[in-house]
């Protein structure tokens, strides 16, 4: 078993912190447009209706993602590939899974509001 494996800890983490964001933003969230807390888009921000959907659109996907990136990450108990590669696919994973987030909430908002 490799706990110390990048190819673990790496997505493990970063789903462990997704998850949390995503709770703490279904639990908290921003009450008004803001450019300090919350999911901010120029899309997002358009209008109080579109950043409440955004908020908790968002937040699931977080807690989605990040439980998808802690299963993956499981992967890395008991594989161990060259350190270097290790770092590179989990930086990789991580780099996918705000991508994704990302791209999952602009099409919702798309899909729900329209063009504007």
């Amino acid at each position: 078993m490799f706990f110390d494996n990048p190819l673990f800890m790496i997505p493990t983490l970063t789903g462990a912190i997704f998850v949390l964001v995503g709770v703490f933003m279904l639990k908290f969230p921003p009450k008004n447009i803001n450019s300090l807390y919350g999911y901010r888009t120029s899309s997002s921000m358009k209008s109080d209706e579109r950043w409440i959907f955004a908020q908790k659109y968002s937040a699931k996907e977080f807690i989605k993602l990040g439980l998808i990136l802690m299963v993956i990450g499981s992967v890395g108990i008991f594989v161990y590939p060259n350190e270097n590669l290790a770092t590179g696919i989990g930086m990789g994973l991580m780099t996918i899974g705000i991508i994704t987030i990302i791209v999952r909430v602009e099409r919702a908002i798309k899909r729900k509001f329209g063009q504007d």
